[in-house]
């Protein structure tokens, strides 16, 4: 009992005080950084010093080792201020943990402690212009040369491409082997060696001022210690893992977007004035404030019960793939609603609602699309209630 107390005051800390840096000094700045598609160097030198990187790293290697609920906590305060802001730890912290369940001793020791600090800022290479929700179709391949693999192709849709310097990347070092994903493997790569290029920074509609860019890669060289866990075959295994984080940290960032979407729009519901009265006072309006509040409260439900169930060591792909689902279709639905609300202002760049909407459509597709989440539910579903009569 005392222990879950504990972790409660430490989770309840933490959580303020992310709460705390975001109304301060992320949403006065956010709107105009992002306008400008500036990179936020100050807010991230302040997440290092608050330890953000390290959220899901133990604490031997100079981690927080938070539980997933808090981490989803997390990634809604930041998401509340600034959906960009959280791109630049989720793709770190969904290396990280890729790291801290397969890698080595010796890999963890080399990585863990600067990954922690945010000295190696993360990255996640997997997408390709023809795969991205099939990776097994992935063309990049590793060859063994020696005491290096060398790398061959090219990956798209890389955040933190630009200001990042470690990632993971998924590769074929068996590429005629059946099926595809068995000849699959995860390296942590490094930037300084030649043959890595940074292509441009792909122009998007939302999730501005974090980076995303093409990485072009030619005979690059990666040492045979950096595979991760020292064993070809296992990465594709390996990177599904994380990516059940990262549909957790994705739904819990489209719950932070839909949040303040709805917390902007009562807020101006209740001061807007038409007919004689605020338009809180309509009952259409009424509606759509009920209808948003009650998406968001399933949503954040919904995250919770697969962030407890993955820390009591459980598969969670069903639950994952529920609250991506369901809180990013909310963040999609709660942000056009909440520009409704505000009418001509909710459309107007001196309004941050105008942003909410433009980023809601990125929870919608990264993390695995939701068409995909939709396979997967029913896949688990049918695995779940087989009919064996």
């Amino acid at each position: 009992m005392a222990e879950n107390q504990s972790a409660l005051s430490e989770r309840e800390l933490i959580v303020s005080t992310v709460r705390k840096f975001v109304e301060k000094e992320v949403i006065p700045v956010a709107s105009e950084l992002e306008h400008r598609n500036e990179y936020p160097h100050e807010l991230v030198r302040q997440m290092q010093a608050m330890g953000l990187f390290g959220l899901n790293i133990p604490e031997e290697y100079g981690g927080a080792n938070v539980d997933t609920t808090t981490l989803a906590m997390v990634f809604e305060e930041i998401s509340r201020g600034w959906l960009g802001l959280a791109g630049i730890i989720g793709s770190n912290s969904v290396m990280c943990d890729v790291l801290v369940h397969f890698g080595a001793d010796d890999q963890k020791r080399r990585y863990l402690p600067s990954l922690a600090t945010g000295e190696r800022r993360g990255g996640i290479c997997l997408s390709e212009t023809n795969a991205g929700t099939d990776l097994q179709n992935i063309s990049t391949t590793a060859s063994r040369d020696g005491d290096v693999y060398r790398i061959r192709g090219s990956k798209m849709w890389i955040t933190n491409a630009r200001h990042g310097n470690t990632f993971l990347l998924l590769a074929k070092t068996d590429p005629a082997a059946q099926p595809a994903h068995r000849g699959m493997s995860a390296f942590i790569i490094e930037k300084g060696a030649p043959g890595l290029t940074v292509g441009r920074d792909i122009d998007k509609l939302g999730y501005k001022s974090v980076e995303t860019c093409e990485l072009h890669f030619d005979n690059f060289p990666v040492p045979v210690q950096d595979l991760i866990g020292g064993i070809e075959g296992h990465g594709f295994k390996q990177v599904m893992t994380g990516l059940e984080s990262e549909r957790l940290n994705v739904a819990a960032r489209g719950l932070g977007i839909a949040r303040a979407a709805f917390e902007d729009a009562i807020r101006y519901a209740q001061r807007r004035v038409t007919f004689g009265k605020p338009i809180a006072e309509h009952q259409t309006i009424q509606i759509k404030l009920a209808d948003m509040a009650t998406r968001i409260e399933a949503s954040r439900l919904l995250i919770y019960s697969a962030a407890e169930k993955r820390d009591r060591g459980e598969r969670c792909d069903l639950e994952a793939g529920m609250a991506k689902l369901f809180a990013t279709e909310t963040a999609a639905e709660v942000s056009f609603e909440a520009m409704r609300i505000l009418g001509a202002n909710g459309y107007s760049k001196d309004f941050a609602v105008e942003r909410y909407y433009r980023d809601a459509p990125l929870v919608v597709i990264g993390g695995g699309t939701n068409e995909l989440q939709r396979l997967i539910i029913a896949r688990n579903l049918l695995k779940k209630y087989r009919d064996d009569e």
